[in-house]
């Protein structure tokens, strides 16, 4: 039986680099069986936290409405998470955070997630490897203190311009990366 994973996107940005690895992705996983679901955090609207600690408290996840309560059920029942994402300034883009820091909501509202493993996908515009350094640590953070399994981390330096990870073979390895989860 197949794993249901949900891949969280983070780009506002339709058909970029990191839409794409999150479609490469998803063909692997498929292709060999698992329940795939893509949610676009940067396509949707969800805003931050505001901490005030009434989670649940009105049948949905977050008492202000917006888009975390169409993702917060996905949370609830996938088994892995998978992050697809550019890097802003060095850590996530800001739709991405919003989405990440009200997971929250899970916490306060005494709700279980499923997910027990975790992958990273990233990609940016930088060069040096050393840049993606503040995205690795929160990302490895998140996942040391939600005692997910993290199964790998692929970074892809220097691709900035739309389509411009098509001239690597990220996303081949991204498509390898779906297709060896057991």
């Amino acid at each position: 039986m197949g794993k249901k994973i949900l891949v969280l996107t983070g780009s506002p940005r339709k058909g970029g680099n990191s839409d794409l690895m999150a479609d490469a992705f998803m063909k692997g996983a498929q292709t060999v069986g698992h329940t795939v679901t893509k949610y676009e955090a940067g396509l949707n609207k969800i805003n931050g936290c505001k901490a005030c600690n009434r989670c649940y408290s009105k049948a949905e996840a977050c008492v202000f409405e917006d888009d975390f309560n169409t993702l917060a059920p996905f949370l609830e029942e996938s088994d892995m998470l998978v992050l697809a994402t550019p890097m802003y300034w060095f850590t996530f883009p800001a739709q991405l955070k919003a989405a990440l820091d009200k997971m929250y909501a899970l916490l306060i509202g005494g709700r279980q997630s499923n997910i027990k493993e975790s992958i990273l996908l990233a990609c940016a515009e930088t060069e040096e490897m050393a840049d993606f350094d503040g995205l690795v640590r929160t990302y490895g953070l998140i996942a040391s203190y939600q005692k997910w399994t993290d199964r790998a981390r692929l970074l892809i330096p220097s691709v900035s311009e739309k389509g411009d990870i098509l001239q690597t073979d990220a996303l081949k390895r991204v498509e390898s990366l779906g297709l060896s989860i057991k």
